[in-house]
């Protein structure tokens, strides 16, 4: 590959992270104008080698060059400057700042760093090359997750940077959204933009890339074209060793005369869900089968009671429940796994150790005061369960990968041995191995007799690991399902209907 066709060249480059070695001895030519995927499990050192691309992290060692010019030591801004931008995974938008205001954040046409009319000629151009459809005056901290990483995508584009690295780009869009984000980076390929593209998704990645890079314990194992490339290739190069591709086999549906553990009926909330009714029953899995936005995180947010309900009945063993809150949804043993790990989930702040226990200090605790060993212990005991690395009790959650910290969530919720387990996005930017744990979890907790809900954008997912399907649309569940039955062209093929009818309705009913 001659020097002119390199945009990224990396020499020997070596990262550690307190006396832990994350990156080692890499080497990898990435061409100008390509789509260069890098893939490996969480913790194979993938999104530290992109920071180190885009200025977030300094190499300890080795030699960066970018379009022919050796780079010491990067900033994001300095990168920036180099022409490059990044997308990242665990999303860095100001949240009380508009779509606008992100997307052009320090480059403002007016030196203030306020928009001005010309700004939103701008973001009307952007929104074109993109098909995001988002408002420019909207609020980012009202987005959903999906739409606030589209902002990322914007953003990025508005920067008109020669090379843009994406981390987890789809990790919270449909089929859909993703297949339009697969277009736009066909045309920034095509107008000499060098994508560098960092996902667990492989299909997504042997559909679209030009050159793949699989990375395990910190280090690059090869670097080969796509064309060459298989799903099942490049999992096994990731695991090292040959992997089975597939997904667990489901607990026995429970009979129909089994009393529900959870219970809507006609439920509506301020949030936006109109006349729901769904049963949960012990040992099942049901799935929330709809598009982003459908209303499926406002179920598992009411459910829960972070959301007030302003209609209908909830019942929990039988038993209405009224002005149901967090805490009194704890004490009846619900739990939540939100979408968002980071703002939602996780106190970053605090190590795996009270990460972990935060909803069971009672179970470690006497006469009101925390016994660390009997906490260490039951801590190490789910570490060890769910495989989470690094296996340290008082390991430092804000570094771990995604994946990791998705099982640090986990933990915490499968230490408490809910009845029932509602999880919005539960996969989201995890890599095959810690996806197929976090599957097998989700059997576990069922096959102990868990009521499971299970949300996910990837509609394959939801509708393997369930039994039942309710299919939303506009607030609402207009179906139920047999997953065993059903195909994910079939559900989508109804959802698109429903679409249709709504609004044939709504123009029906139009003065």
């Amino acid at each position: 590959m001659s020097g002119n066709g390199v945009a990224v060249s990396l020499r020997g480059v070596e990262k550690s992270f307190g006396g832990t070695r994350i990156l080692s001895g890499i080497d990898i030519d990435i061409a100008a104008g390509e789509v260069h995927a890098f893939v490996g499990e969480n913790g194979a050192g993938k999104s530290s080698l992109g920071k180190i691309i885009g200025g977030y992290y300094s190499a300890d060692a080795g030699e960066v060059t970018v379009f022919g010019r050796a780079v010491a030591r990067f900033s994001p801004r300095e990168a920036l400057q180099a022409g490059i931008a990044m997308i990242h995974q665990e999303l860095q938008l100001v949240p009380h700042l508009t779509v606008a205001e992100n997307v052009f954040l320090g480059q403002e046409s007016n030196r203030g760093g306020l928009l001005v009319p010309g700004d939103l000629q701008r973001f009307a151009a952007i929104e074109a090359t993109c098909g995001f459809h988002l408002d420019p005056r909207a609020r980012v901290a009202d987005l959903r997750i999906a739409e606030r990483q589209k902002v990322e995508i914007m953003r990025a584009v508005a920067r008109d940077a020669r090379v843009i690295i994406m981390d987890e780009p789809t990790s919270s869009l449909t089929e859909d959204e993703a297949e339009r984000l697969h277009q736009l980076i066909a045309r920034l390929k095509g107008g000499g933009v060098t994508v560098i593209y960092v996902s667990h998704f492989l299909d997504h990645i042997l559909a679209n890339c030009d050159r793949v890079t699989v990375m395990r314990d910190g280090r690059v194992v090869r670097t080969s074209p796509v064309a060459g490339e298989t799903k099942q290739s490049l999992v096994d190069s990731m695991l090292g060793r040959a992997a089975t591709i597939g997904w667990p086999a489901l607990p026995p549906m429970p009979a129909p005369g089994v009393a529900p553990v959870a219970e809507w009926r006609g439920v509506a909330t301020a949030t936006g869900l109109r006349d729901v009714s769904l049963v949960l029953r012990p040992g099942e899995i049901v799935g929330l089968i709809g598009l982003v936005g459908s209303g499926r995180t406002e179920i598992a947010r009411a459910m829960f009671g972070a959301d007030a309900i302003t209609a209908g009945t909830y019942l929990i063993d039988g038993v209405e429940t009224r002005g149901l809150g967090v805490p009194q949804a704890v004490r009846a043993g619900i739990a939540l796994v939100p979408e968002d790990r980071r703002r939602q989930g996780l106190v970053l702040t605090q190590t795996t150790r009270p990460n972990v226990s935060l909803a069971t200090l009672g179970a470690v605790s006497r006469f009101g005061l925390l016994q660390p060993g009997r906490e260490k212990a039951r801590v190490r005991a789910m570490i060890e369960h769910f495989g989470i690395v690094p296996a340290k009790v008082d390991g430092a959650v804000a570094l771990y990968s995604g994946g990791n910290q998705q099982k640090v969530l986990l933990s915490k919720w499968a230490a408490a041995r809910p009845r029932v387990l509602i999880l919005d996005e539960p996969s989201r930017g995890v890599d095959i191995g810690a996806r197929r744990r976090i599957h097998e979890f989700i059997v576990e907790m069922a096959a102990a007799g868990t009521g499971v809900v299970l949300i996910s954008s990837e509609l394959e997912e939801v509708i393997n690991l369930s039994h039942r399907g309710y299919l939303m649309s506009d607030g609402r569940i207009f179906a139920e399902a047999d997953c065993r039955s059903l195909t994910v062209e079939a559900a989508l093929h109804r959802i698109f209907q429903e679409q249709n009818r709504q609004s044939a309705s709504q123009g029906a009913t139009l003065p």
